[in-house]
């Protein structure tokens, strides 16, 4: 007894050669590095206790992305071949759209999302811009109204029948010209109804107010070459810019002056992306000097330094960071990538917390990101988008694995609804207010009629909206003419055949 008191409180050194032996001889050897590689030697009471790694717990550690079947995706669709950094690609839970190339000027396709399989050669487009279009996005806050910026200096609004497009659309609803040269970044006011930000490659970002076809704030004295992105902050108070003079901005957009900086904030020469995450942070995507894609996150109240600075691979395409405010999580979709990585950023360190990586074997032109009301619940579908390649569309779904059928309240807080909580002239006026938030819990149903889109015609300077809506309206009263006689005939010709 007096031995194995001895041997249980003597040194370290042999109680770990004690163990080590007993490991040698008890295991083969490639059994042996894989336990000794998993748990590690802890001196605990006078004596070794072994604890394996510990794995950080996250809800979202386990969710994988997976592509629908054939049939539901968009097929025959020339997407466009022009070489500019946008998404290419809008959705809401109505539409999809698609930049396509188009002969003689730009274009663009919108389908309702029902409409899959194979899309005909003719179906109509919006083919208005005399240019190819570059960018186009989605109302957040009416579903039928998308915005398209072109190679032709011009912005255009644009409203989409119900049901999606019969003829093709070649009159705007508004027309806004204000840049000197083409157009790239479009935005709506997350929270403002009717107000829309545009950069182009003159510098210059100006904020519109759509209703009124006007441009209100021009901010033109700030960015010293072309403007890689330009986003808005969670209630539209804040405006974040990445420039190629390697400056990060965030701007006030009323007055147009810079509030926070930062030079450099990834070495490399390549376009740097950013966006607002939560708690006012930054999260951006860049190059290093070794052309070493990289992912960074800053607090702009101290931009001396990033919060964390991770390098990912040596692919050459642009990083574009699609955030989640409800789950907290980025996408990173590369352009010519086939992948796309997802991460978690947290409040603690290293903050940005790798997740997983949906692969495919084709690459992507374009991706389309479907708002939080636009998912299926029931099926823990966290984020969905729309994959462009070269003759298609296909859609990919990301969900958390879950047993349970029920309403999963952890995944879906309430998220961002249609309904805007100020009109364009009080937000321009000083006003700043939180989204209006919507419970998923029994699916999002709209309980309000969609905001309606007013154009204030009579101070419009382009008066060639209102003039196409006669004539419309006259052409509507002729076929409804046309159909009621041709009712007649069919009537007449019944009773004869009886």
């Amino acid at each position: 007894m007096t031995t194995i008191h001895r041997q249980t409180r003597g040194s370290s050194c042999e109680s770990f050669s004690f163990l080590f032996f007993f490991f040698f001889f008890s295991f083969p050897l490639p059994c042996l590095f894989t336990v000794l590689s998993t748990l590690c030697l802890k001196r605990h009471s006078g004596g070794f206790t072994m604890s394996r790694k510990v794995v950080r717990t996250s809800k979202f550690r386990h969710v994988f992305g997976q592509a629908v079947k054939a049939d539901q995706c968009y097929d025959d669709i020339r997407i466009s071949q022009m070489t500019w950094d946008s998404n290419f690609c809008s959705v809401n839970p109505k539409f999809v759209a698609m930049i396509v190339d188009a002969s003689g000027g730009g274009a663009f396709i919108v389908l309702p999302l029902s409409k899959t399989g194979r899309i005909d050669m003719s179906y109509p487009t919006v083919c208005g811009h005399t240019g190819p279009v570059l960018d186009i996005e989605f109302c957040p806050h009416n579903d039928n109204i998308i915005a398209s910026g072109s190679e032709d200096c011009s912005v255009m609004i644009w409203e989409i029948p119900e049901g999606g497009l019969t003829t093709s659309l070649t009159d705007p609803v508004v027309k806004l010209d204000g840049h000197s040269k083409r157009v790239g970044i479009l935005s709506w006011h997350p929270t403002a109804h009717n107000v829309l930000m545009s950069a182009g490659c003159d510098n210059v970002v100006i904020l519109w107010n759509v209703a009124r076809g006007e441009a209100v704030m021009r901010i033109d004295s700030v960015h010293t070459d072309l403007i890689y992105s330009a986003c808005w902050n969670r209630d539209g108070s804040r405006i974040l810019t990445s420039c190629k003079d390697k400056t990060l901005r965030v701007l006030d957009p009323r007055k147009g002056t810079v509030l926070h900086e930062k030079d450099k904030p990834h070495e490399g020469s390549r376009p740097v992306r950013a966006v607002f995450v939560s708690g006012g942070k930054i999260l951006s995507t860049g190059f290093s000097r070794m052309s070493e894609r990289q992912v960074a996150l800053w607090d702009p109240k101290n931009f001396g330094e990033p919060l964390t600075l991770q390098e990912l691979d040596t692919s050459s395409g642009v990083l574009l960071p699609f955030f989640d405010p409800d789950t907290g999580v980025v996408y990173l979709c590369g352009k010519g990538d086939s992948s796309i990585r997802y991460f978690e950023v947290t409040d603690e360190a290293p903050y940005v917390h790798y997740l997983s990586m949906y692969s495919s074997k084709e690459s992507q032109k374009g991706m389309g990101y479907m708002p939080k009301r636009g998912l299926e619940v029931n099926k823990c579908e966290i984020a969905r988008f729309y994959k462009l390649h070269e003759r298609k569309c296909e859609p990919i779904v990301m969900t958390v694995p879950r047993k349970s059928d029920l309403f999963q309240e952890d995944l879906y807080p309430d998220t961002i609804g249609p309904e805007p909580s100020a009109e364009a002239d009080e937000w321009f006026q000083g006003k700043d207010a939180p989204p209006v938030m919507i419970s998923l819990k029994d699916g999002f149903v709209a309980t309000t009629k969609a905001k309606e889109f007013k154009v204030h015609k009579s101070l419009m300077k382009t008066t060639a909206a209102s003039g196409s809506h006669q004539d419309h309206s006259g052409d509507v009263h002729s076929l409804r003419k046309e159909v009621k006689d041709l009712k007649a005939a069919i009537e007449e010709l019944t009773k004869e055949v009886c």
